[in-house]
């Protein structure tokens, strides 16, 4: 019989997108379990192993740019493809005794993200590590003992334990709200139930293996190419990472293409303008700005000055760097006050649905109209998210104690905040961490970072220099994080927890206990990198550009603005409204223009503002990974659509997860063999001439 590819390939995305319109009637004779049998020892034990690999990839992202990806889609693949992976062998020998389900996959997935998540909300690689002297030196002021903190792995824990859970209990009460009544979307959450759901239909098993085997070889790949280039790194400056792609002079102003599988993978999870906009902020202040200002030196700040002086060429980039990152932050901050408000007001207003509730044994599930199926979704997710309530009162009493417990703990972990201050942090962080995740319910973009920003200005001034201000505007952002930023991750997960018929119960629980991983793991990982490198100097692997942003921002709060070296303030101020106006440009355009879309195209002050410190090279990276994505895409869009996802996620581990045993060699003594280093034909020559003489 003669094959036809193409029909056959007709016959398959006829399938997908009958399995697309169904949804949950192709679950309809499937049992879902209750939430004690979701929360497996297998899903712990998976979750646990998932969670390390997530916490070296989250600290590696942090402690190099910052810039960080949402993970939620990637865990859901992972943890599918690890426990199908052994679950299919146990069934072959006939020991299985539970089948995977999508339940189970939705609360590995839930338990990873949440661990992962305190990997960036305990700010060790920005708020905590800011307090420590080596950033403190690079600062210069407020380099004094009681503006600094020396980190170690036993108070960092019990801050964390202290502050992470009261965030997922301030939430709670609004899920239905949040869920149910508001219909919020929650992109990330939506988009990783619909992979999950995938991966557990008969026909979406099929696709699943091919971009389980896919991810295989992307992080072998991935894994093997950094071992390789680990050989050639014996000393400073050494190395693939080094490699001057476009010249010595565009390599001097951080322009190169550093062969990190890790942002290329980055980049093709990141859409395409997100990438170019970092490679615009690369251009303006690496290509254009710095020379300037550079050319004033001695003029504008003394010529005597060290690089990393915040009185010197470094302080115009981490001011106007900070300046465009506040201003960015305001506006979305005040927007999404607006916004949600109206939105509110709107909700208010409208009545309330009184539409009967449609009963299974109603349909037919071979013959149901498109309006029908999304009536028995409905009916079907309501009826089991509704299942297992989580009491209101369970919730508030958890966070009064919980909020109590911090309140008494932190000023001894934290001498210079009083106990005034974490109160008024935790009476104002509840009405934060609502517009934080419901903002986050419409747009996907959590603002957690920009209210502890606000945080460090309000309580560093409050406090005052004299008297540890600097200590305590970080540590006031470590708590005020914590909460927004959990709160809102806890939700997109009962989003995704909704789609997939996981109990909220279970998801709860799934959440606490990845923040109990989170709170011990995320401490060590970050020592293993503190101990084994160079941890937040500026000219080493892992700079931590974001301990010396928010420590910048601790001082302006203390010492005001008196303290920048001249035209800084001008400059900063101009960015600042830069920024603002910028965003207001985009809503207008996106709001009033229809038929161009140039909205599009007007950039994020906020992924200006990231190479600003850093330089262009890992911008380089991330558009190297658009490309891929591009072309892929151009080929065949379906299929760049269904395998991205698992050869983005490849990359990204493989390379992260080689920085275990890097830095292992690291701490045992071992060096690479062979030191790759790029020279210019005059320097090769007198290096040759010394040589000879």
């Amino acid at each position: 019989m003669e094959r036809n590819p193409s029909r056959r390939r007709e016959i398959e995305e006829e399938e997908v997108e009958e399995d697309r319109v169904k949804g949950e009637q192709a679950f309809k004779n499937k049992t879902v379990l209750t939430w004690t049998k979701q929360i497996t020892l297998r899903s712990m034990v998976t979750s646990f192993i998932l969670s390390i690999v997530f916490n070296f990839i989250v600290c590696k992202l942090n402690l190099t740019t910052g810039v960080i990806p949402s993970i939620n889609v990637a865990a859901g693949l992972l943890g599918f493809a690890v426990v199908k992976s052994y679950t299919a062998l146990l069934e072959k020998a006939g020991l299985l005794q539970q089948p995977f389900t999508r339940q189970e996959n939705t609360v590995i997935q839930t338990c990873v993200v949440a661990s992962s998540g305190i990997a960036f909300s305990s700010g060790t690689a920005s708020y905590l590590i800011a307090m420590s002297p080596q950033i403190a030196a690079q600062a210069e002021e407020g380099n004094t003992p009681i503006n600094t903190k020396n980190l170690s792995i036993g108070w960092m824990m019990g801050f964390l334990f202290v502050v992470s859970f009261v965030g997922l209990f301030s939430i709670v009460p609004l899920r239905k709200m949040m869920i149910l009544r508001y219909k919020l979307t929650y992109p990330s959450g939506t988009a990783t139930a619909l992979l999950i759901n995938s991966f557990h239909t008969p026909k979406g098993a099929k696709l699943a293996k091919k971009q389980v085997a896919l991810l295989f070889k992307c992080f072998c790949f991935s894994f093997a190419f950094a071992l390789f280039q680990w050989f050639f790194t014996a000393g400073e400056q050494c190395g693939f990472v080094d490699f001057p792609t476009f010249g010595l002079k565009a390599h001097e102003q951080m322009f190169y293409f550093d062969f990190s599988s890790t942002y290329v993978g980055v980049g093709m999870i990141c859409p395409y303008m997100v990438n170019i906009y970092l490679l615009v902020g690369a251009i303006i202040s690496w290509g254009i700005m710095w020379p300037w200002i550079e050319s004033k030196k001695g003029i504008w700040y003394g010529a005597a000055l060290s690089d990393k002086s915040l009185h010197g060429l470094t302080g115009y980039k981490i001011f106007i760097a900070i300046a465009m990152i506040l201003g960015d932050g305001l506006y979305h901050v005040v927007y999404m006050l607006i916004h949600t408000g109206c939105s509110l007001v709107s909700q208010y207003m409208k009545k309330k649905d009184s539409s009967s509730v449609i009963p299974d044994n109603a349909f037919d599930s071979n013959s149901l109209s498109n309006n029908q199926i999304v009536d028995y979704d409905e009916q079907r997710r309501n009826e089991y998210f509704l299942k297992d309530q989580i009491p209101t009162w369970v919730a508030s009493l958890g966070y009064v104690i919980l909020a109590v417990i911090s309140i008494i703990t932190v000023p001894f972990i934290f001498t210079q905040l009083k106990w005034y201050h974490i109160l008024v942090a935790y009476l104002v962080a509840p009405i934060l961490a609502f517009c934080n995740a419901y903002g986050c319910g419409l747009t996907d973009w959590s603002l957690a970072s920009n209210y502890g920003k606000l945080s460090i200005l309000v309580f560093s001034g409050w406090v005052g220099l004299g008297h540890g201000g600097v200590i305590a505007g970080l540590a006031s952002c470590g708590v005020m994080m914590s909460i927004v930023s959990t709160a809102s991750d806890l939700m997109q997960d009962f989003k995704t927890g909704y789609l997939t018929l996981a109990s909220p119960r279970a998801m709860f629980v799934s959440q606490v206990l990845g923040t109990a991983m989170g709170c011990v793991m995320s401490p060590l990982v970050f020592w293993f990198f503190y101990k084994a490198y160079s941890v937040g100097d500026p000219g080493s692997s892992y700079p931590a550009p974001y301990g010396t942003i928010y420590r910048g921002m601790a001082l302006l709060g203390v010492e005001g603005f008196s303290s920048l070296p001249k035209n800084c303030l001008r400059l900063a101020i101009i960015f600042f409204a830069a920024a603002i106006a910028i965003n207001i440009i985009r809503e207008l355009l996106e709001r009033f223009e229809t038929k161009y879309r140039i909205h599009r195209f007007i950039p994020s002050p906020m992924c200006m503002a990231i190479p600003f410190y850093l330089g262009g090279y890992f911008s380089i990276d991330m558009c190297v990974g658009s490309l891929i994505l591009f072309l892929w895409s151009k080929k065949n869009k379906q299929k760049a659509k269904d395998f991205v996802p698992a050869v983005a996620a490849g990359l990204i581990c493989g390379e992260s997860l080689w920085g275990v045993p890097s830095a292992i060699l690291s701490l045992a003594g071992v060096t690479p063999p062979i030191c790759m280093k790029f020279l210019s034909a005059s320097a090769n020559a007198k290096v040759d001439h010394f040589l000879d003489h």
